[in-house]
């Protein structure tokens, strides 16, 4: 007896803006970089799903919608939001971990760890280097999150890890703090994740 296998019948397609592979026949696929990727029609009409994208034939990019901001009230609220905005950013699998372990890290997905610095104090420079040891012994990536901000120390030390720091209103709108958060706004968590 035979058995077909769907993977043979599937190509790779190459994202236009960072050059990850997602797989066709899907009519489109989510890049881990924030980019929806289209094969594009042909003349003959859409592609069936064991046609494969002829040389030269052209991808559209599509940007990330806006980010559809979460309100916050609470703690939960705040983690919430940070795993609402990585997961837009394109990280994958992000969740919250309420209520907050001993580790002091509130967001985990396959590739990231995330701290939510959800009090009216600033977050300090001891929970950005915990955050940053715990993904480095992951292999993750980390980003920081905090209500209330960072003191000076966190700041720098950050800066000098590549370390992303956003601040959270209670709007739900996370605003980035440094050049590394600057540069996850812009790229998406493509890079982050490789």
């Amino acid at each position: 007896m035979r058995y077909r296998s769907w993977a043979t019948a599937w190509t790779e397609v190459e994202c236009p803006s960072c050059g990850h592979h997602g797989q066709w026949p899907q009519p489109e696929f989510d890049c881990a970089c924030g980019v929806t990727v289209r094969l594009a029609a042909g003349a003959a009409g859409a592609a069936g799903p064991t046609a494969a994208p002829e040389r030269g034939e052209r991808l559209e990019r599509v940007e990330r919608p806006p980010f559809q901001p979460l309100t916050i009230r609470t703690s939960y609220d705040a983690v919430a939001c940070a795993a609402q905005f990585l997961r837009w950013l394109g990280f994958i699998g992000v969740r919250g971990l309420v209520p907050r372990p001993a580790t002091g890290i509130d967001l985990r997905g396959p590739t990231m760890l995330g701290l939510v610095n959800a009090t009216t104090m600033p977050a300090r420079s001891r929970e950005v280097e915990t955050l940053w040891l715990h993904a480095a012994l992951e292999s993750a990536s980390a980003v920081a999150f905090a209500l209330a901000g960072f003191d000076r120390g966190s700041r720098c030390q950050a800066d000098g890890l590549g370390l992303p720091l956003f601040v959270l209103d209670l709007t739900g709108r996370p605003q980035p703090v440094n050049e590394p958060a600057e540069a996850l706004l812009r790229r998406g968590a493509g890079d982050a994740e490789a």
